[in-house]
């Protein structure tokens, strides 16, 4: 028995023992680990080797897939907790929130045609949610000469700096997102503080 003991004892100290680093896997990128998005602790993170030849093209693709994910994901979450909150458009009162919406029982068929013109609203958005006129000035530019709001008269640190706060809220955004759904699923929402519809 003390010698179980003083094997445990011993396995548990190895634990805080250092180690040799071993050699890194990831695909560390010098001529794209400059780029927006690359952040401590990680730096440039492609664990994958999607953009290990160095493709700026493929990696301004990548780039703009994910800041459009994250801006869904984002207005996903604002969504989410917005009617989780009880907040209705007018007609729609009664609808339930979270994939129960989906459904949509007992409702007039007025507001159940609400599902299908929510997808072809998504669809036309997808359409013209790109650069069509080849002036944008980044991936994810989309304003293709029609708007400014100021952007071309900042600074490119504050281009970059208001950049980086949308690429870091998308990506918050997406994992928000899912943890939502999944928990949802799981039925225990309200134990992460969350109404469970």
């Amino acid at each position: 028995m003390k010698s179980v003991i003083i094997a445990s004892l011993l396995a548990s100290a190895a634990a805080f023992a250092p180690v040799s680093k071993p050699a890194s896997t990831v695909a560390l990128n010098n001529a794209l680990g400059n780029e927006l998005g690359a952040m401590a602790p990680l730096g440039f993170f492609d664990p994958l080797g999607l953009v290990a030849d160095e493709d700026q093209e493929y990696f301004d693709h990548l780039r703009e897939v994910e800041i459009r994910h994250g801006r869904c994901a984002m207005l996903a979450v604002s969504g989410w907790l917005t009617t989780a909150a009880g907040i209705r458009l007018p007609g729609m009162e009664d609808a339930p929130f979270g994939f129960k919406a989906l459904t949509m029982e007992g409702l007039p068929s007025d507001v159940r045609g609400t599902i299908p013109l929510t997808a072809m609203t998504v669809f036309l958005i997808t359409c013209f949610m790109q650069d069509s006129t080849g002036e944008n000035s980044f991936p994810g530019d989309y304003r293709n000469g029609l708007i400014d709001f100021g952007w071309d008269s900042q600074s490119k640190e504050w281009q970059d700096r208001k950049r980086a706060v949308e690429l870091n809220n998308g990506r918050a955004a997406q994992m928000g997102i899912l943890g939502i759904m999944v928990h949802e699923q799981l039925g225990n929402l309200n134990d992460i503080g969350l109404p469970q519809p």
